[in-house]
């Protein structure tokens, strides 16, 4: 078996890791930065921190802050014509996922035209080019966009969430500064630190793993379990590890793939605009408990970093289902959603979400091979 492993060239970590980007991106020979985020942050001063950091060293940027939220394809076309028209030759996605994802589709069809339809992505894309240089800043503790090969995109017209899975999109260079998560509020720390939970557990079982993404993402686990609450009651030092954590499962998981949970959540953000990390939390045990016995020892591990006492030692059964309940109760303590009818599914949405997620790109990759009934019956049992 050969495993193939694509990381960003560089990265920086660290408070204050935003104040390199001018040097970077001068040691690059790059004159112009085209920043894509959303008008939250910047409302929120979080867009001025690093534009403070730009104006100091007198780098010109063109500030693109129209990205919208499960980002349609029509926001990444708007984007792409607005980098022809601004001059730049580098882009920073600044934000969560979306701006992160909206950044890698304006760089990849900027540098492959003929995917200018955005919906010729999905999928494996066959791009020829590079993107166009992309730092990625990000201001989540969660997707980890800023180091996968990964981004998803809303297709409006047919209410669906889709994956382009590509190499040519992987940031160049990567700035993990905790101080532009610490000021998330606390929803999104939970919605994005569960989301960070799931890429983990989903790396690690996923049939595609090994021994390299296994330890990053066990590492993860451990890393979540032991901060994800306390960084949502606002320990600013568990905060910094989240954000670190973050990007650590997003080494591992884009390059093995995820499962079942993603599979499922995409078509609740594409047909109910439920928030990905919202959808993941609401989903995540119940697919550990539906791929459980097709796991090996793994559940032990998972135990372990939820720090359950007979993790090593009691029957392998019994440990499973333990880790499957800590995951549970992580997510109710942290007062996430547990069901979809609390997101807005009702029955009559439960076939179309489950044709959807039965064709998802990341449902291939779950341990246990998942019909379209046995995706129904999850659904339903979440009701």
């Amino acid at each position: 078996m050969v495993y193939r492993m694509i990381f960003n060239q560089t990265a920086y970590f660290g408070r204050g890791a935003i104040r390199e980007i001018p040097k970077v991106a001068h040691a690059h020979g790059f004159a112009k930065a085209f920043i894509v985020t959303d008008p939250v942050l910047v409302k929120t001063g979080t867009v001025k921190r690093v534009t403070d950091v730009l104006d100091a060293a007198r780098l010109p940027y063109e500030l693109f802050d129209n990205v919208k939220p499960n980002p349609p394809v029509e926001c990444i076309q708007d984007g792409v014509r607005k980098f022809a028209d601004a001059g730049a030759d580098f882009l920073i996605g600044l934000g969560g996922g979306s701006p992160q994802d909206t950044c890698k589709g304006i760089g990849i069809i900027t540098a492959n035209p003929e995917f200018s339809d955005v919906l010729s992505l999905e999928g494996v894309a066959d791009t020829k080019n590079p993107s166009v240089p992309i730092f990625g800043v990000p201001t989540t503790a969660g997707t980890a966009s800023e180091t996968t090969i990964n981004y998803v995109v809303t297709d409006t017209a047919r209410k669906r969430k889709f994956v382009a899975v590509d190499p040519h999109d992987i940031p160049l260079v990567a700035f993990v500064d905790p101080d532009l998560t610490d000021t998330m509020p606390r929803g999104l720390k939970v919605a994005t630190g569960l989301d960070a939970l799931t890429h983990a557990i989903e790396g690690f079982v996923t049939p595609g793993s090994w021994s390299l993404s296994n330890c990053l993402s066990l590492q993860t686990i451990r890393m979540v379990a032991e901060n994800l609450a306390k960084s949502a009651d606002g320990d600013v030092e568990a905060g910094e590890q989240m954000a670190y954590a973050s990007y650590i499962t997003g080494m591992a998981y884009s390059n093995v793939g995820l499962g079942l949970v993603h599979g499922m959540a995409h078509p609740l953000g594409g047909r109910l605009g439920v928030a990905h990390g919202v959808a993941n939390g609401i989903l995540l045990s119940s697919v550990m408990e539906y791929n459980k016995d097709y796991t090996g020892e793994k559940y032990r591990d998972i135990a372990d970093a939820f720090a359950v006492k007979d993790a090593r030692t009691g029957d392998l059964e019994t440990v499973r289902e333990e880790a499957v309940q800590a995951v549970h109760d992580l997510a109710v303590r942290l007062g996430n959603p547990t069901t979809i009818s609390e997101v807005g599914a009702t029955r009559a949405d439960l076939k179309p979400l489950a044709h959807d997620a039965f064709r998802d790109v990341c449902t291939p990759a779950n341990p246990r091979k998942a019909t379209e009934e046995d995706i129904l019956g999850i659904y339903t049992s979440l009701m």
